[in-house]
């Protein structure tokens, strides 16, 4: 029950950071957002990846060291899609068109459904890659780029994103 009330609390000011300075309808809005993403998220976000032992990181702290790299991503996705979003513009207004799409295998470490599902989504938002498919079983994510460097290489941008993944869902 406290990791729910702590939930609730952080969401209910991160949304007032996000709308300051906040006016009477943004605090009833937070309220509400925050008991909903609280409800949604909580048992998803505490609960350890099938297959894994219990994380040691339980209870508030646990919560709180979560969120902070949560946090981080939501950063760092940002900067990331700035770079691609860059990238694609000068692909696109080259005269060349420099392109070389293709479609990569890249072995994934993440084993949790929610972080499987974070990378695959955070790779199809970020401009210039598509997640093509998941294979769960074999620990693969099939990437479509618009500019293959090499076959079979790792994405920078993954490594980053799964890195910081790991951290929050396994």
């Amino acid at each position: 029950m406290t990791t729910k009330i702590l939930m609730f609390v952080l969401w209910f000011f991160v949304w007032l950071f996000l709308s300051w300075p906040p006016e009477v309808k943004d605090i009833i809005t937070a309220a509400l957002v925050s008991v909903f993403v609280t409800y949604m998220t909580v048992d998803l976000l505490l609960q350890p990846a099938q297959g894994h032992a219990p994380s040691k990181r339980r209870g508030i702290a646990g919560y709180i060291v979560r969120a902070a790299w949560f946090l981080y991503f939501v950063l760092v996705f940002f900067w990331e899609c700035l770079k691609a979003n860059i990238d694609v513009a000068y692909r696109v207004l080259h005269p060349k068109v420099p392109i070389r799409p293709g479609t990569v295998k890249i072995k994934v470490g993440l084993v949790s459904d929610i972080g499987l599902t974070f990378l695959a989504n955070s790779i199809t938002l970020t401009p210039g890659t598509t997640s093509v498919d998941v294979d769960k079983d074999g620990g693969y994510l099939y990437v479509h780029q618009l500019y293959v460097k090499e076959m079979g290489g790792r994405l920078k941008v993954v490594e980053r994103f799964e890195n910081i993944l790991k951290r929050i869902f396994e």
